[in-house]
């Protein structure tokens, strides 16, 4: 059974809600079996934190699935394992029992196999003292290989695939590391960037980097048999810096509060005042609307767009912060009419799902 591309905004709900989702959660259901099976205590237990708080992760990012035809249900499978690889990690780093960098680049290096048919497993723990997690990360690393093995045509997409993939790893590896050593590390690696995005701050670039939406964007296309190089570059160019920036912006902006009680890096907090922010939010939202129109079906990206201002906006967190109102007001004033649909819609959702947060 394959699936349509919606044109609009109620026939993607309608297809999120009573497709997408359902199958996402078939996906963590096998995900979640295997990490109550890990067994190391602590690996078990921030396998089993990361899919309970951040099953948004996997819903949001299958809505590309969308892209992939026929193919639908392997590109969720896809998407699943790698986002779960995604917030395992981060977990792992956030509150890790180790701060070392290499262990940190070791523990990524299962995300560029995971995008890497044909690259055998490694030791991933092997810089760490936590070691048996019963296969869970080559279970999902393996899923990943095997869905791309058998994607046709993803030889032309695998070098913009790869690029977005080695970005989000540095970023994981710098910004993990001892408090006092991120902010230089982060610099530093801008500066080796700066040349091509002379646009951009530091703190906006790593923002940029840490979303995994053109990776899912590329791999759906391919899945669903209609790749090209010309449509890989045309993806990336579009999708990387400002349509992942405004998604992790977005995602940092609701994190604030949590963020500041963890002690956790925040990029929002580097903004040198409240009004500077909106005006680069406002920024991030109108360059990925005039880049994402070149791409084939451009009603679709331009509501995912939309779709994040107004899902993220709505997330009961925005409450807590300071001038949220006016902020919530002005971005979705910027960000089009379907951006106060996703907006209202969500509230809703996150009424008849209590508990539920981005």
């Amino acid at each position: 059974m394959s699936v349509q591309t919606p044109s609009n905004a109620w026939t993607l709900m309608v297809n999120v809600y009573r497709k997408i989702f359902p199958q996402v959660h078939k996906e963590l259901a096998y995900w979640i079996n295997k990490a109550e099976a890990i067994p190391d205590p602590e690996l078990r237990k921030q396998a089993m934190a990361s899919i309970d708080a951040k099953t948004f992760h996997c819903e949001g990012g299958s809505i590309y699935a969308l892209l992939a035809g026929a193919e639908w249900k392997e590109a969720i499978r896809f998407i699943v394992a790698y986002q779960t690889i995604s917030d395992y990690l981060d977990n792992l780093c956030d509150r890790s029992t180790s701060m070392d960098p290499e262990d940190f680049r070791m523990l990524h290096h299962s995300m560029t196999d995971a995008l890497t048919p044909g690259n055998p497993l490694r030791e991933y723990y092997r810089l760490r003292k936590e070691q048996d997690d019963g296969g869970y990360l080559h279970a999902l690393v393996s899923t990943c290989q095997q869905v791309l093995m058998n994607a046709q045509g993803y030889e032309k997409a695998s070098s913009d695939v790869q690029k977005l993939g080695l970005l989000y790893n540095d970023l994981q590896v710098h910004k993990h590391v001892v408090e006092e050593e991120r902010v230089p590390r982060l610099q530093t690696w801008f500066n080796e960037h700066r040349e091509e995005l002379p646009e951009l701050k530091w703190y906006e670039f790593s923002a940029c980097t840490g979303s995994t939406l053109g990776i899912f964007c590329l791999v759906s296309y391919t899945l669903g048999g209609r790749m090209t190089k010309g449509l890989a570059n045309q993806v990336s160019e579009s999708y990387f810096p400002f349509m992942q920036g405004l998604h992790i912006l977005l995602d940092y902006y609701i994190d604030q509060e949590e963020d500041k009680e963890e002690g956790d890096l925040n990029f929002c907090s580097y903004y040198t005042h409240y009004n500077e922010m909106k005006r680069r939010f406002v920024y991030f939202v109108e360059e990925t609307n005039r880049r994402i129109k070149k791409l084939p079906d451009a009603h679709f990206h331009e509501m995912i767009h939309e779709g994040l201002v107004g899902m993220y906006l709505a997330d009961r967190k925005v409450d807590n912060i300071h001038q949220a109102k006016s902020f919530v007001r002005d971005l979705l004033k910027v960000s089009g009419k379907k951006a106060k649909f996703f907006y209202y819609n969500t509230k809703v959702y996150h009424m008849v799902k209590p508990g539920r947060s981005t």
